[in-house]
């Protein structure tokens, strides 16, 4: 790194195109000075010469290339280079818009400090201004077609003027109405800052859900007698401008969550950063035993304006791609999107007012006979405004900024499965893809590189295609000496039985998502895959008083690992009440791997243990009351409960307290008069916070199968236990 001041710096990724034309991505480290921009294959220190540099001046310009798509996950591109040197340019992406939006405004302060430096000694520097609406900027010293050509690049994209401060693209194609711009000019004078009505003729109908929904009035000139009626909902939410929009952006199982009407979206075509191609299948509830599901094909545009407000555009349109889905009728978007404007804070929460407008025919037979049934379906449509309020104001997901969107590519599921449509009845015809085939794709990790060198061009394409690349990073393929289970014995049975009760059985690996190689960058994670040590049996014990340290007990598997050189991690978990129960998980590994995470967590202090054991729980199988209050959510459990730890010579004992907390001990209540109907998954592990620890890895994990409290016995522990080594 050179002397000067550092301005800005952190992990992004460097995002570009293969000569074959497949896009790739590389976590690199970018450092902003107040002079050049470089980055780094890993975090540089001393005087680390850096990957590739770029020199900033009054003539650089940051362009926007909006979202790409990189193996079914979506990236915000930025690219910056010298209006001077036009192929010398440096490209960089980031998992979520405030990250490129920071990016985007230091190195735009960064110009402007050359510009106004050359500016007071006499040098001028080109401009850029902005005329109006969605018109792109224009030079105003210099021809249009001397900046036309500086946006173009090696990645293959089209000639477009630059975008310095508006995030706009190449404007919204010729057949989208943008509804926002068409404000009532008295209104407009009037009250210039209200930006609820965009259209000349509205009528408010009614106040729904916290909404107000307002519809189209039928005398306007410019409605054609074919379509229906516009409507709006208009709501506030108590989130950032960001945050909402990189919700509504998103097509896959996340939008479920806010979203009553969605059932499954891919993507059909990216067209450019702000536009693309988009199938959609609705989910309405209008005696869907009678009415055929509605899906759409429709163009979708997006832009961030100069206040912080983004607009997102939708409108039908035919795609070779995407035609007509059997068992579906195909309905017709006329105009419709989200306005998603800022509003000042309310004690000191962000404010948001979301405008969503849908002016849609449903086809069918349906919407002839029945006038009701757009209207119903229309409004269902319309709730999505108040399915973002709730979903904010339910959720801490806000703290981690979320990712931008992931979306199935819709040929690629539509291929894979036409030899199979041959073969099946035309009912089948009829059936949705299937939920699994969606959630793989939906599942895909990004393949990022982290230290491969620069030159991607020699890089096979299949390396990065392959199913394989993707469990390189949870070391599953590394060989491990499995133990012998025959030699260990517990009082609770194993059994293989998915029927089976008063039992319990390994959880399979992949049931559970563990932080990725690249969480530390993109917040993303994987199926956690085969666990390090294995369960060797299973204690259920019953007593008048609390059981510590049930690892003295001789003959019990710690006992019997220990004399057979191997180590032991006891799990004890305590559950307190007027008989007092623990449930013991042996998990044994012939050698723990010298320098790892979990051996350090082992020979670790309380401290250290406590900040990173990990507890995953699960309950497949159990009522609906119970599944929501234990949840499915990562739980540090030395932050939760006390957690005692006994280092004994070829074993650590945690003795988990469950009874310390008062909330563990209110969902305990819960579960234990219930246990017997229950199924239920846990998997412990260590917490990775650096990159040089992760992938996270499963120490083990169990499946408890309809326990009864009755088969616990009393154990026998010895009068005179070893010495252990507590901490």
């Amino acid at each position: 790194m050179s002397n000067s001041k550092v301005v800005y710096e952190g992990w992004m990724a460097r995002y570009g195109r293969r000569k074959i034309g497949r896009s790739f991505i590389h976590m690199r480290y970018f450092v902003l000075e107040s002079q050049v921009l470089a980055y780094y294959k890993k975090k540089p220190q001393d005087n680390m010469v850096p990957t590739k540099t770029l020199l900033i001046d009054g003539n650089c310009r940051v362009e926007d290339r909006g979202l790409k798509t990189h193996h079914g996950h979506m990236v915000y591109v930025l690219s910056v280079f010298n209006k001077k040197e036009m192929y010398n340019r440096m490209t960089m992406a980031a998992f979520n818009i405030q990250d490129a939006l920071i990016w985007k405004q230091k190195i735009e302060y960064v110009i402007d400090q050359h510009q106004e430096s050359q500016a007071n000694s006499g040098n001028k520097y080109h401009s850029f201004e902005y005329k109006s609406g969605t018109d792109n900027w224009r030079n105003t010293s210099s021809p249009d077609h001397e900046i036309q050509g500086s946006a173009a690049e090696d990645e293959g994209y089209p000639n477009r003027s630059l975008t310095r401060r508006t995030t706009i693209g190449n404007g919204p194609p010729d057949s989208i109405f943008d509804w926002t711009k068409e404000l009532d000019s008295d209104l407009a004078i009037h009250n210039s800052t209200s930006q609820t009505f965009s259209r000349k003729y509205w009528r408010l109908l009614q106040c729904q859900n916290g909404l107000r929904i307002f519809e189209e009035l039928l005398e306007v000139d410019f409605l054609p007698k074919s379509c229906s009626r516009a409507m709006k909902a208009v709501g506030v939410v108590d989130a950032t401008c960001e945050e909402i929009f990189e919700l509504v952006m998103r097509m896959d199982a996340k939008r479920c969550e806010w979203d009553c009407s969605f059932q499954y979206g891919s993507l059909v075509e990216e067209v450019d950063g702000h536009t693309a191609l988009l199938y959609h299948r609705l989910q309405l509830d209008w005696f869907p035993m009678f009415v055929w599901p509605r899906d759409l094909c429709y163009v979708r545009y997006w832009r961030r304006n100069d206040d912080g407000s983004y607009v997102v555009l939708f409108r039908s349109r035919k795609h070779a791609n995407c035609g007509p889905q059997p068992g579906f009728v195909r309905a017709h978007i006329e105009s419709g999107g989200f306005n998603i404007s800022p509003l000042k804070p309310c004690n000191g929460m962000p404010r948001t007012q979301v405008q969503h407008l849908m002016q849609i025919d449903l086809k069918g037979w349906g919407v002839g006979y029945m006038s009701s049934f757009q209207q119903h379906c229309l409004l269902q449509m319309l709730n999505g405004v108040a399915g973002l309020r709730e979903y904010f104001a339910q959720t801490d997901e806000r703290i981690v900024a979320p990712r931008i969107p992931v979306m199935v590519n819709m040929t690629s599921v539509s291929s894979s499965s036409k030899k199979s449509q041959k073969l099946e009845s035309s009912v089948v015809h009829r059936r949705s893809p299937s939920l699994d085939q969606i959630h793989a794709a939906n599942g895909n990790a990004l393949l990022m590189d982290e230290y491969s060198d620069e030159d991607e061009d020699l890089q096979h394409a299949d390396q990065e295609d392959s199913p394989s690349a993707v469990k390189v990073e949870d070391k599953e393929s590394e060989p491990r000496d499995q133990i012998d289970s025959s030699i260990f014995s517990g009082n609770l049975r194993r059994e293989d039985n998915d029927k089976a009760r008063d039992c319990w059985t390994l959880s399979d690996g992949n049931n559970f998502r563990v932080r990725s190689k690249h969480f530390c960058y993109d917040k993303s994670k994987i199926p956690a895959g085969k666990p390090v040590m294995d369960l060797v049996s299973v204690d259920w014990f019953k007593d008048t008083k609390r059981m510590d340290h049930v690892a003295r007990r001789h003959g019990c598997a710690a006992q019997v690992a220990s004399d057979r050189g191997y180590f032991t991690i006891v799990f004890n978990l305590q559950v307190p009440g007027l008989t007092h129960y623990s449930m013991i998980f042996y998990f044994v590994a012939k050698e723990l791997e010298s320098g790892s995470l979990l051996q350090r967590f082992v020979d670790g202090d309380d401290e250290f243990r406590n900040s990173r054991l990990k507890l995953i729980p699960s309950v497949p199988k159990g009522s609906w009351i119970v599944r929501q209050s234990v949840g499915s959510s990562p739980c540090l459990l030395g932050k939760v409960v006390d957690c005692n730890y006994i280092r004994g010579p070829k074993y650590l004992e945690i003795d988990v307290d469950i009874g310390s907390s008062t909330v563990a001990n209110g969902v305990l209540g819960l579960v234990i008069g219930v246990v017997t109907t229950l199924v239920i998954d846990m998997a412990f592990l260590v917490q990775a916070n650096t990159t040089e620890d992760l992938p996270e890895r499963l120490i083990g994990a169990v499946r408890l199968c309809h326990l009864d409290l009755s088969s616990a016995i009393v154990p026998k522990f010895d009068s005179d236990p070893p010495d252990p080594v507590e901490s």
